[in-house]
C-alpha cells in the first residue's frame, strides 16, 4: 500500500490539518479567500481524495523514517497527543505488530488558526468521529481516543509517546506534564516538537534533536526525550 484509503470527509480534515499536502493553485486560493471559506466550501469540491490520501501517506511515512529507529518490538503501549487524523500511527502500525495505540484528541475546529503559542490549550483541528472511521478503515481494530475536554484521560504506563507539531508547539508543555509525568516510565520515549530546546534540558535526563525545522513559522526542534527530572 502506498497510499491510505481517505473518503472526503477525512480528506478535507487532514487538508486542513496538513495544509503541505496541496498545490500550489490551491494554496493560493486559499491564501485569497481565507481557511474558512476554503474549508467550508472549496475543498467540498476541488480536493482530490485518492490524491490526499497518497500525500498524507507520504508525508507520515517520512515522518516515520526519523523515528522508526527508536521504536523497537518491546514497545507495546503508545500514546498519541493531538495526532490529527492518526497516519503516523497507522505506519507504525503497519511496520510493527502487536501495537496498541491511545489518542488524546480536541473534538471541533477552531474558528481562526492561532500561530502564536496558545497556552490554554484551546486551539483545535480535529473530528473525533471521523479520525476513528479512517484509523479503522485503515487497519487499527483497537480505537482507544479520549476527548481531552470531555473524558478521563487514560491511566496506562506507554511506552511511546508522540505529539509533532502539538505539544510545546502550539501550546505549553506543562498543560500536559504532570500527566505525562504519571503515565510515563523512566525509559518511556516522548518525542515531539517545540519552540524551545533547551529548556528541556532541566526536565529530562536524556534530551536528543531528531530534526531542526528552520522553515516553520516556529523554528521548531523535534526533540527525543526520556527520564523526568523534576
Amino acid at each position: 500500500m502506498n497510499r491510505f484509503l481517505t473518503q472526503r470527509k477525512i480528506a478535507r480534515l487532514i487538508v486542513l490539518q496538513r495544509i503541505e499536502i496541496i498545490g500550489p493553485i490551491l494554496k493560493k486560493i486559499r491564501k485569497t479567500l481565507g481557511r474558512r471559506i476554503f474549508t467550508n466550501i472549496v475543498s467540498k469540491f476541488f480536493i482530490n481524495p485518492k490524491t490526499i490520501g497518497k500525500k498524507y501517506y507520504e508525508i507520515m511515512q517520512n515522518e516515520f523514517n526519523l523515528i522508526k529507529e527508536f521504536i523497537s518490538e518491546k514497545d507495546i503501549f503508545f500514546l498519541s497527543i493531538g495526532s490529527g487524523a492518526g497516519g503516523l500511527e497507522l505506519i507504525i502500525n503497519n511496520n510493527f505488530e502487536n501495537k496498541k495505540f491511545y489518542f488524546i484528541e480536541k473534538n471541533y475546529v477552531s474558528k481562526k488558526v492561532i500561530y502564536n503559542w496558545d497556552s490554554k490549550n484551546l486551539e483545535a483541528y480535529n473530528n473525533l468521529e471521523l479520525q476513528k472511521n479512517f484509523l479503522k478503515e485503515n487497519g487499527i481494530k483497537e480505537i482507544n481516543i479520549f476527548d481531552c475536554d470531555n473524558d478521563k484521560l487514560p491511566n496506562v504506563k506507554f511506552d511511546v509517546i508522540i505529539s509533532l507539531f502539538s505539544l510545546d508547539y502550539h501550546y505549553d508543555f506543562y498543560i500536559y506534564k504532570d500527566y505525562l509525568k504519571k503515565v510515563c516510565k523512566d525509559n518511556t520515549k516522548i518525542i515531539f516538537d517545540t519552540i524551545r530546546a533547551d529548556h528541556f534540558n532541566k526536565i529530562f535526563k536524556n534530551v536528543v534533536v531528531l530534526k531542526e525545522y528552520n522553515n516553520t513559522v516556529h523554528k521548531s526542534k523535534r526533540l527525543l526525550c526520556s527520564n523526568f527530572l523534576i
